[in-house]
């Protein structure tokens, strides 16, 4: 009985496609004549009515046949724009060569700071330039104080960092690379410190998250710093032997600190992202993840219209993260597989683009 059913079905589906195929080639004739004619490719009014006719054809599959139809013009729309936009000038600037040598990179913070930790994984014989506050970072890029910046950008525990998508858009910085590093918080104090005695810790609001199951039930006051390095700077400072700090192990070697707790993390498996800014973009055929950030119209659909392309292309996305512009108006960034340099994620991306208010690629890389 299954496989007859099944049987049936491949039957439809083999009139099906033909037919769809042969919808989508007139459809581009008529994007052709609209071009022609000055026309925006989208009628809402005509989409309207052919939604309605196959609703009115549907036989207790109403909704689903209003679905339907809706995919089927918006591939139909994609599908004209990516006819239509080809030869279209480059998403990115050409690629700089990367720097291999004498290279100086910014980081957020003081030595003993996650970010550090990053540098030392991605540009071991980097000369390290500690800055006080995110914002510092981009600017020290922009400046040409540094090469290279490294920030945070997503905690696997507590996730996305806006701040550093806010700035990636503020600083028009594109990403160059990114690298995941395990993040094994400990509980930090002066020598001799007992766990009983702890009154206070200071920590980055992040590192504070990370350890909620640790430091709850715990009459602990918590007190939020710019950095779990600078926590530790501060307890190693303080004299009344009550303070802690949650940072990492070099954090506490740097600044003389006993480990009195560690791995204190609530997941075993707590990374953070951080991704690695430049002025200018790097990208070559081994490069294999685009980021892109976009706004849309503010109607129902649109922020699925300009994903679509990647669904028909079968591209996967890793990211989507969303962040206020104006009351009820929001910037979408999004991390995609693929390489810009490959023709059929390069006409996906147009094809989003020719959806979107607003679109810029801000990176093609690789995880480092």
């Amino acid at each position: 009985m299954l496989g007859a059913l099944r049987k049936r079905i491949d039957e439809i589906d083999e009139k099906l496609v033909p037919l769809f195929g042969e919808r989508m080639e007139i459809a581009l004739k008529v994007a052709g004549l609209k071009a022609r004619d000055n026309m925006p490719i989208q009628d809402a009014a005509r989409e309207q009515e052919v939604v309605d006719r196959a609703v009115s054809m549907a036989d207790g599959f109403r909704g689903e046949a209003s679905l339907l139809m809706r995919s089927i013009m918006a591939l139909s729309r994609e599908y004209q724009r990516g006819r239509m936009l080809q030869g279209e000038t480059p998403m990115l600037p050409a690629p700089r060569e990367p720097m291999r040598s004498d290279i100086i990179c910014a980081y957020q913070g003081v030595p003993g700071a996650w970010s550090e930790h990053a540098i030392m994984k991605l540009f071991p014989d980097a000369e390290r330039r500690p800055v006080e506050f995110f914002e510092d970072v981009f600017l020290a890029v922009k400046d040409g104080q540094a090469n290279y910046g490294v920030v945070p950008i997503e905690n696997s525990q507590t996730g996305a960092i806006g701040e550093t998508y806010d700035l990636l858009r503020k600083y028009g910085c594109f990403i160059v690379g990114r690298t995941w590093v395990d993040i094994r918080q400990c509980l930090l104090a002066r020598p001799g410190t007992a766990l009983t005695d702890i009154r206070e810790v200071l920590s980055h609001s992040e590192g504070l998250k990370q350890c909620a199951r640790f430091l709850r039930g715990r009459s602990w006051d918590l007190a939020d710093c710019r950095n779990t390095a600078v926590a530790a700077q501060t307890v190693a400072a303080s004299t009344n032997g009550k303070t802690a700090a949650i940072g990492s192990r070099r954090a506490a070697e740097l600044n003389g600190l006993d480990v009195i707790a560690p791995d204190i993390m609530d997941s075993t498996g707590n990374k953070t992202s951080f991704v690695v800014i430049a002025t200018e973009p790097e990208y070559d055929e081994s490069s294999d993840l685009v980021s892109i950030t976009f706004s849309t119209e503010h109607r129902a659909g649109a922020l699925c219209e300009t994903l679509m392309p990647f669904v028909a292309q079968g591209i996967n996305l890793l990211h989507i993260e969303s962040r206020p512009v104006a009351p009820g108006k929001y910037r979408f960034f999004v991390e995609s597989e693929g390489s810009i340099l490959n023709p059929d994620t390069l006409s996906t991306l147009r094809q989003a683009a020719a959806l979107s208010a607003y679109f810029e690629v801000i990176g093609c890389y690789k995880n480092m």
